[in-house]
């Protein structure tokens, strides 16, 4: 079932489905979304915020979402190589894109150990 989530602003009213957001990048006192077709939008939510809303509004599901230090929250469902010794993490969905973020060797190994242990 797909879940929307909106972000009102006093000018805009955004709405995009959770299974299509990429990841969430900071940018100072904005957040730019990005989607799996590749579409970039900024708004203005720090990522701290973004994080709130997204527990707000999606419950349950926001477990869908990760948090990694403190320039990015991730869709766990895209992840595909954490490389820990080139600062490196690849989020694909095997067919439209792929995305290799910059993130601190410290904040991959803490998600790295972070996955193995969910999985028990």
């Amino acid at each position: 079932m797909r879940q929307l989530i909106f972000f009102n602003s006093r000018d805009n009213l955004l709405r995009l489905d959770m299974e299509r957001i990429a990841y969430f990048e900071a940018d100072g006192n904005y957040t730019t979304i990005v989607t799996k077709n590749k579409l970039k939008v900024q708004v203005g939510i720090s990522l701290s915020r973004m994080e709130t809303a997204l527990g707000e509004q999606l419950r349950e599901n926001a477990s869908i979402f990760m948090r990694i230090g403190k320039r990015f929250i991730i869709n766990r469902e895209f992840i595909f190589n954490i490389d820990c010794a080139h600062q490196r993490l690849v989020l694909t969905d095997m067919e439209s894109f792929v995305y290799s973020l910059p993130i601190s060797k410290d904040a991959l190994k803490k998600m790295k150990d972070l996955l193995i242990l969910s999985r028990v």
